[in-house]
């Protein structure tokens, strides 16, 4: 029976009762991939902020003194308001201004010369201190003062959020991880126990990989493996797993710009790489973009003329190679401007896939079906137009909220979320009690798909929808014809399913 207080003591009873009940309810992180900084100009130039949730994305100009030319890291909190940002010279706040000790960042005449931001294609990334909510850890690299390519150390830098006044500052910098010819381009993927990080490099002219082991007790092993595929001198790629962390690619040219992509699977346990697969994508023409679709199931590369999915799920994946798109030649801003090719590719929290340009240009293509086969993808070349110059770069993200995986002997040292068949499932509403808008926050065990019902006491569905799984939040309106009252939200994703109470009290 559903009890209704029009009163206005009643009322304040039942809500104090209702935020009591919430202030004990675990609230579940989301948002850490919400934003996209965009724009190359100096400062005094308007630059663009391109913001996303579960299936949208909304875009405005700023005027903000970081620019980004290749490398971008950076991190929002668990509700996706934004702290920090790095182009690889330097580390900005929530402010945009120079974090408390983020400047000099890798100290080298390279870094020097490129002092507007770094080229490198996935040049640094920004992940969570494993077991410590307060601290991030920026990953970072830079060219080779004398060849430019490659780079000559992988540093690491500690950001203590409870530094200066809440906006953050670095207590340790420029921290040499290892010395070595190193490729362009470093990733990261949540290691199996759901709370430490393997963060990887490619050794240049060679197919030595590193993987460094982020623990709460900071780098707790460095160890190689040789992946058994050609390598390259001087390469650059995105170094990329896939959003379940069971796959890895990176790509190479020779000097005949022959391009081969490297796939292989990934035991996130023990950090171990297996079955190389080598896809030949030569088209005669340069490209650095690499993605996956959010299910994992679709590959996607880029060259400036072309771009191309591969199923990573079929037994004979070189021909399920396929071209998509072909650049139309689309000059940004007609007619005087640069041709808008492809470049860098980025998979955002809307599950759509966004690709930059190598020149200087004001628009954005993307994918907008990325998990469809073939032409069904449905590829919208220059799409966005953003107002402004934007060149090359995009988001170095991981997969921020892969849980913990089990069946292959790491213990889960994860508990703040709730682990159901190993994975984990989670999902939270607020503000509850609500005017009938909240915001929900989702997690699908190992990012399965799912959908959202909401039923009344009488078991009517009044609402319902479908939840994409690279993303964790939703903002969710309900007709004003639903009346107040309490419901039931349930959440579906393969065998799980949770129930969450959600209060309506317009009046």
């Amino acid at each position: 029976m559903i009890t209704y207080f029009y009163g206005s003591k009643f009322k304040k009873v039942f809500l104090g009762i209702i935020l009591l009940f919430l202030k004990t309810t675990l609230i579940f992180s989301q948002g850490l991939n919400h934003s996209w900084l965009l724009g190359y100009w100096p400062d005094g130039y308007l630059k663009g902020r391109m913001l996303f949730d579960a299936s949208s994305n909304s875009y405005s100009t700023e005027m903000r003194k970081m620019q980004f030319w290749g490398t971008e890291g950076n991190i929002s909190d668990a509700n996706g308001n934004f702290l920090m940002s790095s182009n690889g010279v330097w580390i900005a706040n929530a402010n945009n201004d120079t974090m408390m000790n983020g400047a000099g960042l890798n100290p080298n005449s390279f870094t020097s010369a490129w002092s507007d931001g770094l080229l490198i294609p996935y040049g640094n990334l920004i992940i969570p201190y494993p077991g410590d909510s307060s601290k991030y850890v920026l990953i970072h690299q830079t060219g080779d003062s004398l060849n430019n390519v490659p780079s000559t150390e992988l540093y690491y830098s500690i950001i203590d959020m409870q530094l200066d006044g809440g906006l953050g500052g670095l207590y340790s910098k420029n921290n040499v991880i290892f010395q070595d010819t190193i490729g362009w381009g470093i990733s990261a993927c949540k290691h199996a126990n759901g709370r430490d990080w393997w963060v990887v490099a490619i050794k240049d002219t060679s197919d030595i990989i590193y993987k460094i082991l982020f623990t709460p007790s900071g780098i707790q092993s460095i160890t190689t493996q040789n992946l058994n595929v050609p390598y390259a001198w001087g390469n650059a790629s995105q170094l990329t797993f896939s959003p379940d962390g069971t796959k890895f690619t990176y790509s190479y040219y020779d000097a005949l710009i022959n391009r081969d992509i490297f796939l292989f699977n990934f035991d996130r346990c023990n950090g171990m790489f297996s079955n190389p697969q080598i896809i030949d994508i030569t088209d005669g023409h340069v490209g650095f973009g690499l993605a996956f679709s959010s299910s994992s199931r679709y590959l996607y590369a880029t060259s400036s003329a072309n771009i191309f999915q591969i199923n990573t799920d079929t037994s004979n994946i070189q021909a399920s190679l396929q071209i998509v798109a072909q650049n139309d030649t689309f000059h940004s801003p007609v007619p005087n401007g640069f041709v808008t090719d492809f470049f860098l590719m980025y998979l955002a929290a809307d599950g759509k896939i966004y690709i930059t340009s190598g020149n200087s240009v004001q628009h954005l293509h993307f994918i907008n079906y990325p998990d469809s086969a073939g032409m069904a993808c449905d590829v919208q070349q220059h799409a966005i137009n953003l107002g402004i110059w934007s060149f090359r770069a995009v988001p170095n993200h991981p997969n921020y909220y892969l849980g913990c995986d089990t069946t292959s002997g790491c213990a889960c040292l994860t508990t703040t979320l709730e682990e159901i068949n190993n994975h984990y499932f989670k999902l939270s509403i607020s503000p509850n009690p609500s005017n009938g808008s909240f915001k929900i926050i989702y997690l699908f065990p190992q990012n399965q798909k799912g959908r959202l019902e909401i039923y009344d006491v009488n078991g009517k569905r009044i609402y319902d929808m479908n939840l994409p799984p690279w993303s964790t939040m939703q903002n969710i309106s309900l007709p004003s014809t639903i009346a107040d009252g309490m419901y039931n939200c349930v959440l579906n994703s393969g065998n799980s399913r949770m129930n969450k109470k959600l209060v309506v009290i317009r009046n």
